[in-house]
């Protein structure tokens, strides 16, 4: 049966899963064989985290971008576009206790479970908005030390978050000597990495594969490289981090003095 608009029954039906014609998809939280997941559908998962131990960084491109630590050991100010299961918040809110977050997401039913993952609350450490990401990078010109982007809905990242005007904003969000990381799970990385190239100059970014998955971290900075071999560079990371991402900070320090050594920055 269809109705006068056209769609039918069915249409309708996929529509309220979706949450509407216009407004963001509804997640669902999936509990199985000890796994905590954020999930659109059933075999495409967003997030994940064990349930007994819900603040570890389990997905190795969440701990591959905190190697930006690498360049701004101490942040003052860390942003973050998406939510999701909120993994790396959790992680930046326990070990890094001196950094203010700033999060934004644009899906409010993300954020609604945000409870079920053992994000915390608001307070005068965090602050988790409900936004364009966009608009979110925008309206912060240089704030941010680090700056973590991971924004995806069901398809991917959205073309909101694939545009030049959306790379340059999040170089200006940055401070002087800022540095963005971003997760590229993309057919298409070399397009995002082109725009990352045309907002900071083709020296100040890096793109590392993640070994055991299929897809890559960039890392975009402004400034100059730290002059210190990839041991200093990484001893510059707190203890803290460091013991909880012991295979992270050398592997990516190498690539750091490779790539200066390469470019002169």
């Amino acid at each position: 049966m269809r109705g006068k608009d056209g769609r039918g029954l069915l249409g309708r039906w996929i529509e309220r899963l979706r949450g509407g014609a216009s407004g963001p998809r509804k997640p669902y939280v999936r509990e199985h064989e000890g796994f905590v997941s954020l999930q659109f559908v059933r075999r495409q998962t967003q997030s994940r985290m064990v349930g007994n131990d819900p603040d570890r960084l389990l997905i190795d491109y969440t701990r591959t971008m905190f190697a930006a630590l690498l360049w701004q050991p101490a942040p003052a100010v860390l942003g973050m576009v998406g939510l999701g299961g909120g993994s790396q918040v959790k992680f930046a809110y326990r070990q890094l206790p001196d950094t203010r977050i700033e999060v934004v997401e644009n899906n409010p039913h993300v954020v609604a479970l945000r409870g079920a993952f053992g994000i915390p609350d608001d307070d005068g450490r965090l602050s988790v908005v409900v936004d364009d990401g966009v608009r979110f990078v925008e309206q912060r010109r240089g704030r941010f030390d680090v700056l973590l982007v991971d924004g995806y809905d069901e398809h991917g990242i959205p073309a909101e978050l694939s545009t030049q005007g959306f790379y340059d904003a999040c170089r200006d969000a940055l401070t002087p000597s800022g540095v963005m990381a971003c997760n590229l799970y993309v057919r298409d990385p070399e397009t995002h990495v082109e725009k990352l190239r045309a907002a900071f100059g083709a020296d100040h970014v890096l793109v590392v594969d993640e070994p055991k998955m299929s897809n890559r971290v960039a890392f975009a900075w402004r400034g100059a490289l730290p002059a210190l071999d990839a041991e200093a560079l990484t001893m510059r990371v707190p203890m803290s981090v460091r013991s909880l991402l012991p295979e992270v900070f050398p592997r990516i320090a190498v690539r750091v003095v490779r790539h200066r050594t390469v470019t002169g920055r």
